[in-house]
């Protein structure tokens, strides 16, 4: 048995391979965005592989959007290589992103413009035009979990959820710096969806509130993974997408999404901004329209 050991956070010599030959599929031998030859980049949130040009455009959107790696160059873990594994390249991916483009709607081409490829790259991915309408607009439930603090000056009572047109609250709970909510608030997302917005709260009963921190939580990744996997009840338990933490966002740790039971879940676990210190954790679920 060899004795050979091999750097923390690189993948398998297996993975490496893998991710191999997924490029070598004829269908991953030309951009998922604008048709050029011979990819070298992939967004590895996303599951695509993606030509020079558009893989600039593709880091203008931030890592919570599109997180560019080198196929050759750029050191990816085994998670990332599963992950695109499990998409399964472009045509999965476009399937899912273009399944609705408009009738006369021209991608752009290998010589196309910077702006036409910001345009429709943003347009893609970003804002999810092209998604399937029906899983553009749907439900999901926010089981609240638990939220700690070291700042034992205040009692952290309840807290906010808000997307761009609702917004929902837990019940207080009085007098406990570690307070568990064990609720679900439910929100609609809108067609054209930002990040959730928390906030968490000190209850104070002659005054306004106090505001004890806040985070977004971008639900980008968990749309995709469920319109990626409509029909839940065929698969068994297993990951089917990822939201990667990076100095754009206020993640503790990478937020996995997985099928559990037959549901689409993501935990999240989320450090608060604008404050000296505390953090929540939060599990989403998703609900399309029909159930």
């Amino acid at each position: 048995m060899s004795n050979q050991q091999y750097e923390y956070g690189r993948p398998s010599p297996g993975n490496l391979r893998k991710l191999k030959e997924l490029l070598l599929k004829s269908d991953n031998r030309t951009c998922a965005d604008c048709g050029a030859p011979d990819p070298k980049w992939a967004s590895a949130n996303i599951g695509v592989f993606i030509c020079l040009k558009c893989c600039g455009v593709h880091r203008s959107l931030g890592t919570h959007i599109s997180k560019v790696l080198s196929v050759t160059l750029d050191d990816w873990s085994d998670d990332e290589i599963d992950f695109m594994s499990e998409v399964g390249g472009n045509i999965s991916a476009n399937a899912i992103y273009e399944a609705y483009l408009p009738k006369g709607f021209s991608k752009p081409g290998p010589n196309s413009s910077h702006e036409e490829r910001m345009n429709f790259i943003r347009s893609k991915y970003e804002l999810q035009e092209f998604l399937k309408p029906s899983l553009r607009i749907a439900s999901f439930a926010s089981a609240m979990s638990s939220l700690n603090s070291s700042d034992s000056g205040k009692n952290m009572d309840s807290f906010r959820v808000m997307s761009k047109k609702t917004k929902v609250q837990t019940t207080v709970i009085n007098s406990n710096l570690n307070p568990v909510w064990n609720e679900e608030l439910m929100l609609s997302v809108p067609q054209n969806y930002g990040a959730l917005k928390l906030q968490v709260f000190d209850h104070d009963t002659f005054s306004a509130d106090d505001i004890m921190g806040e985070a977004e939580i971008d639900i980008q990744p968990l749309v995709a993974a469920a319109t990626a996997f409509e029909d839940v009840d065929m698969y068994g338990n297993m990951q089917i997408g990822k939201w990667l933490k990076s100095a754009d966002n206020a993640l503790v740790r990478d937020s996995t999404i997985n099928i559990i039971d037959g549901k689409v879940k993501q935990e999240v676990s989320l450090k608060l901004q604008n404050v000296e210190s505390g953090e929540v954790d939060v599990e989403l679920e998703w609900m399309p329209l029909d159930q």
